[in-house]
């Protein structure tokens, strides 16, 4: 199991919060906070606070982004059909969506093709644009996928077939020979925001696309839609993802919605609710994800494409498809961890080395993914999960901060079929019989770069804050930081000298509540997921250390604060 984490203080610059503080009219916390996220001056600092649609960056800055553009146009004018093709996970959902959507508004004849994971693989294939050429289709334009598509990109040449790539994975060393190809992450492109999901980059052309058509008034309704891409990506929560993520969220929880937009949030769980990050990554997410995992990602597609109120019915149905495939991809999931876990802790020749590699015949490959994460949750190793089908091993890896799964694959390359994806996230295949020899030679990279600190999860707070300190100002403003994420995480203080004066009371099993006291002053917690350190609590419950979170609750119409308690000691 993972060792206890270590507490590291985040540094900070006393000055600039003290100023920021005056000049922004803040609360002495949340100016530590803005100045702790490198927000050093005012302006800065405001505009993250109240970011708008007018601070998103000229979509013309991308590199080909006017290539791209201008032949869409062009398609649109002269009646060709244009071809979304996407990805199943959510970020290129709602890629599909968005851009189909625009296209669609502005008068293209236009379809969207989205692979189905068992069936044809990830990302953009040859066969995927022969067929699409066969339906008639002039320009195919990928969404969150296609950077390392060379084969496809050939293929297409030979077919005849105009193809733009928008993209935010990591590029190969040579770009896809084809008519434009858009991502933030070309090694020649000059964009200075370098962090954007596929659906990031997606909205950027539908922005151009709107722009020069002079629809910019349409934006606000595909920002709405990428924000659920974007904080389901799991990218920094700065720049423009911060715009998107924030407005977007606002917009999710105002309202009005097309009929599919409805189904899914009925279905959830959410009508009517403040959506926010956590309400898009464990509630939203999940369910339009079970679609591509589990069976056909066009249910998700379909369901977040239905606009005619005629289509409730069908819209409802989809969405409760949804959420049959999610209740399933739950099951697999928990047997699948369960069987993973068992080999890791079973056999030292897995569970002994700084990086987990561990596979098993026939699991389901629409839920390795999150097998991964959640391994990585309980072990604290990078971890790559296989899933073998007729002699092949398809991969799904996860990281820790500070290790590079995308250089660590790089550097097997010799022994893997193909694979691509991110420092944190990656895909990859392999012959199932070279597992071992995989297994050992990226341990011996992983073991020239990773020391025993680096195998300690660390716990990053955001300073002291005494319960005494804690206030209506204080609790308002923090919301204003939201929505939190990587680059803007959850703000999380420290406190000692903390009593514990009813409970700790396991919930569920699994999770603990209770109410602590400091300086005569009472606040309810619950701390997720820690049933196991109840006896530690209570026989300390006299002298507590806490690192905490305050989340704002409601019950029976009340609302009150409640802290999440990250770690004791």
């Amino acid at each position: 199991m993972a060792a206890p984490r270590i507490w590291n203080s985040r540094p900070c610059d006393e000055d600039c919060a003290t100023t920021l503080a005056r000049e922004l009219n803040v609360s002495p916390v949340v100016a530590r906070l803005l100045a702790i996220r490198g927000l050093d001056h005012a302006d800065s600092a405001a505009r993250f606070l109240k970011p708008s649609l007018d601070h998103l960056l000229d979509p013309m800055g991308l590199a080909d982004m006017d290539r791209a553009v201008e032949r869409l146009l062009r398609a649109i004018a002269q009646g060709e059909r244009i071809a979304v093709h996407g990805d199943y996970d959510v970020d290129g959902i709602t890629s599909t969506v968005i851009l189909r959507r625009a296209l669609e508004l502005l008068g293209a004849k236009v379809t969207h093709f989205i692979p189905e994971r068992l069936r044809d693989g990830y990302g953009l294939q040859p066969a995927a644009l022969e067929r699409l050429h066969a339906e008639g289709v002039h320009v195919v334009v990928s969404v969150d996928c296609g950077i390392r598509g060379a084969d496809a990109a050939r293929r297409a040449r030979e077919l005849g077939l105009d193809l733009i790539i928008t993209d935010h994975h990591e590029p190969d060393h040579d770009l896809p020979q084809c008519t434009a190809v858009v991502n933030p992450k070309r090694h020649d492109c000059t964009y200075a925001d370098k962090d954007l999901a596929g659906v990031g980059v997606a909205l950027k052309l539908v922005q151009a696309l709107c722009a020069r058509s002079g629809k910019s008034h349409w934006l606000p309704a595909f920002v709405k839609i990428a924000a659920i891409g974007t904080l389901a990506d799991v990218v920094p929560l700065v720049g423009e993802n911060r715009v998107i993520a924030k407005l977007g969220l606002q917009m999710l929880s105002k309202g009005p919605h097309k009929i599919g937009m409805r189904a899914l949030l009925a279905v959830a769980g959410l009508t009517g609710k403040q959506i926010d990050s956590y309400h898009i990554a464990f509630m939203m997410a999940p369910r339009i994800n079970a679609a591509g995992r589990m069976s056909t990602p066009d249910i998700a597609t379909r369901l977040l494409l239905a606009s005619d109120e005629a289509m409730g019915d069908e819209a409802r149905g989809l969405a409760e498809q949804l959420e049959t495939e999610n209740t399933r991809r739950r099951t697999e999931e928990q047997d699948i961890v369960a069987r993973a876990r068992k080999v890791i802790e079973t056999d030292p020749e897995i569970g002994s080395r700084a990086i987990l590699v561990v596979a098993g015949e026939g699991w389901h490959r629409g839920v390795i993914g999150i097998v991964a994460s959640k391994l990585v949750d309980a072990f604290y190793r990078p971890t790559i999960v296989l899933s073998i089908d007729d002699g092949i091993a398809h991969g799904s890896c996860r990281s820790i901060p500070g290790f590079d799964m995308l250089a660590a694959l790089e550097s097997c390359a010799p022994l893997l079929l193909r694979f691509g994806g991110h420092k944190q996230a990656a895909g990859l295949q392999l012959e199932a019989a070279r597992i071992k020899e995989f297994r050992q030679a990226i341990n011996v990279w992983g073991d020239d770069r990773l020391g025993p600190d680096d195998l300690r999860p660390r716990l990053w707070l955001d300073g002291p804050l005494t319960f005494g300190g804690i206030n209506s100002r204080v609790a308002a403003e923090l919301s204003t930081l939201a929505p939190f994420g990587p680059g803007n995480p959850k703000p999380i203080f420290h406190t000692t000298g903390v009593q514990i004066v009813d409970g700790p009371r396991k919930l569920k099993d699994r999770h603990l509540k209770m109410s602590f006291c400091q300086d005569q002053r009472v606040f309810r917690a619950i701390s997720w997921n820690s049933a196991e350190r109840e006896p530690l609590l209570t026989e300390k419950k006299n002298a507590v250390d806490l690192a905490y979170s305050l989340e704002e609750n409601e019950f029976q119409g009340a609302k009150y604060l409640e802290l999440r308690v990250e770690d004791f000691r």
